[in-house]
């Protein structure tokens, strides 16, 4: 069977950041990678890393922070090597990125359509009348109703959920081969944020585009996932492909987290869902052995120690001295 290189490959990735208390380790050596066309969803609850992972990778980090990784390598070059103005050139043409809260990623004070054309035209040599037709033509590919008026008017005249349908647009306008979408749905009601979870999940087969999807929702990663990266306390406990890790989940973490969601005809209406007990440790100075040793279940004297990441089989992983176990005994 043929290996292929991965469009990404993240090793040992870390940011840091000084705080009043001391240095807050963020991201903490993590690895992942995606593969050409795959959508790589990374899940964890809110403070475990993954918005910080994702501007990491766009070089977008807050001024103080420090991001250092053995590599990181987008279709073969290291980006850490890139210098600003090469690092800008690839920003929204290869790699684009779609942000939380589009009310606060757009500008205000432009139209639409500047606002759609300027980075094509930016990196692309097209004329204000092609870029307008391909403005037009994504516009409509990602539902906006009367796309050619829509060009005309400012953020502030659409709804929440056509302003994501803009964002994803404009995320496409270059045909990137990579797109970091950082939780686009959160700020949506249920019935829209399906109607962008299944576009987003159309449009990423129709243009072959690699995508990391980062959500705390299960329920999210069910419905779009190829491969899984679960985080906690900044770094990547657990991955596998969708369906394995549904079907088993090993790290405790996981298992947990799986464990909190109501199941149609099992979990009784009124009755008290379950929850993972304890808090997330403080990622402030050094974190010593495993971070979810103090909520786990299964924790023993070797947690005390940095736990190895484990290959479950040939696509699954675990960072948990539990996954060396048979897993009749692990469960």
């Amino acid at each position: 069977m043929k290996m292929t290189t991965p469009l990404l490959d993240v090793k040992n990735l870390r940011v840091d950041l000084p705080t009043e208390r001391g240095m807050l380790h963020a991201v903490r050596g993590i690895d992942f990678h995606v593969n050409r066309g795959e959508m790589l969803c990374l899940v964890g609850e809110s403070g475990c890393g993954k918005s910080m992972t994702s501007l990491a990778l766009m070089g977008l980090l807050p001024r103080k922070a420090v991001r250092t990784a053995d590599h990181i390598r987008f279709d073969g070059v290291d980006l850490q090597t890139l210098p600003e103005r090469d690092m800008t050139a690839l920003r929204g043409a290869r790699m684009a990125m779609i942000f939380q809260e589009p009310m606060t990623s757009l500008n205000p004070s432009y139209t639409l359509g500047d606002q759609l054309c300027e980075a094509l035209r930016a990196h692309r040599k097209v004329s204000a009348a092609e870029a307008r037709d391909r403005a037009v033509h994504l516009l409509e590919r990602a539902g906006v109703p009367q796309a050619a008026e829509r060009l005309r008017q400012y953020p502030h005249q659409l709804s929440g959920g056509l302003r994501q349908r803009v964002m994803i647009a404009m995320a496409l306008m270059c045909g990137p081969d990579l797109i970091i979408a950082d939780e686009p749905t959160t700020a949506l009601d249920v019935t829209i944020q399906a109607q962008i979870l299944r576009l987003i999940r159309e449009l990423q087969k129709e243009f072959g585009t690699a995508v990391v999807f980062i959500t705390h929702d299960l329920g999210v990663v069910a419905r779009i996932a190829d491969r899984v990266a679960v985080m906690y306390a900044g770094e990547v406990i657990e991955t596998a492909p969708v369906g394995e890790l549904f079907a088993r989940p090993t790290h405790p973490y996981t298992r947990g987290l799986l464990n909190c969601i109501p199941v149609r005809g099992k979990t009784l209406p009124g009755s008290h869902l379950q929850a993972i007990p304890g808090v997330v440790p403080s990622l402030v100075g050094n974190v010593q052995g495993c971070a979810f040793a103090n909520r786990c279940p299964q924790v023993q004297t070797a947690c005390a120690q940095t736990p190895p990441y484990v290959a479950v089989n040939a696509q699954h992983a675990a960072r948990c001295v539990a996954a060396q176990l048979p897993m009749a005994e692990a469960a």
